[in-house]
């Protein structure tokens, strides 16, 4: 005989389905919302079902221009993604070995994580401002007085906005690869070095298509918390901003629907982002099955 479940259980189901509407509630009634039509409203019910507030969200103009925040975002979150990657993969192979210093380097390259993101975005943000003093002050010493003349800041998207958000995705890049590399069997290099490969060819056949699906997880790491990043954008950007900034700032401003329309682009944005990483970390592993299989068959 089956026993019955207890009430106990009744009550965490109810809990957690609380839980789960009070996460996801919201989420899904922004997009149904963005879909309102031409005359809708921030609230239900529906007037209407259409494209118009997707249309009108890169349409330009109004206060910001949505479209143009998007696309710096998105430039900034695939070169934040690429930089961390391959800083990430160095690293990792680098701490492999012991050197000097490498105790201390590790702890200041994970200490970005541990400090207020708002305290290093002020602190990027005085770097650069001390820069531009001394360009501005010394440049014609040094035979640029035409620099001088022209500087305003140093500060931009892909300088100290690209900065901010390296010190907050290549500390968790390498956390991910030094757990990566602590089960890494390093018998199967010594093995491609006993046959004659050279350390590139052993990295590139051998440890990398090993790696590569941590890899791709260190991409999305790298992307997504560039593509939400907002504490350490918002004194380290520059004279644009990126779309959480513009986000934050329409949501006091703009009372139509085209602010849901942002939240679904974005949210759709990540989703494809995660979805192709996933996608692609299982076609990897995969890929790694044929192999040994294929491997393991020509031994037999």
């Amino acid at each position: 005989m089956r026993e019955g479940r207890p009430l106990s259980f009744y009550i965490l189901a109810f809990v957690f389905t609380l839980y789960v509407l009070f996460l996801y509630g919201p989420m899904l009634a922004i997009y149904v919302l963005s879909f309102q039509g031409p005359e809708g409203g921030l609230t239900f019910p529906m007037n209407g079902v259409s494209l118009t507030w997707f249309s009108k969200l890169f349409a330009g103009g109004g206060i910001v221009d949505i479209g143009a925040a998007f696309w710096r975002s998105l430039k900034l979150g695939l070169v934040v993604m690429m930089i961390t990657v391959v800083f990430s993969v160095a690293a990792g192979m680098a701490f492999r070995k012991r050197f000097a210093g490498s105790a201390f380097l590790f702890y200041t390259a994970i200490a970005s994580l541990i400090v207020p993101s708002i305290i290093t975005s002020l602190g990027i943000a005085l770097e650069f401002r001390v820069l531009d003093d001394a360009v501005k002050l010394h440049a014609a010493d040094w035979g640029f007085p035409k620099l001088a003349e022209d500087w305003t800041t140093g500060m931009g998207l892909f300088t100290s906005g690209l900065g901010a958000h390296l010190t907050w995705t290549l500390p968790f890049g390498l956390l991910i690869m030094f757990a990566i590399f602590n089960r890494f069997d390093s018998r199967l290099e010594e093995a491609a070095r006993d046959l004659g490969a050279t350390p590139w060819q052993t990295f590139r056949h051998v440890v990398l298509p090993i790696i590569l699906p941590s890899v791709v997880g260190i991409g999305l790491f790298g992307f997504t918390l560039s593509w939400d990043e907002l504490a350490r954008s918002s004194q380290a950007i520059g004279s644009v901003n990126t779309l959480p900034l513009e986000l934050q700032g329409l949501t006091t401003t703009v009372t139509k629907p085209d602010i849901y329309a942002l939240g679904t682009v974005t949210s759709a944005v990540s989703f494809l982002v995660i979805f192709a990483a996933l996608f692609a970390i299982r076609a990897l592993q995969k890929r790694q099955e044929r192999q040994g299989s294929d491997a393991g068959s020509g031994l037999v």
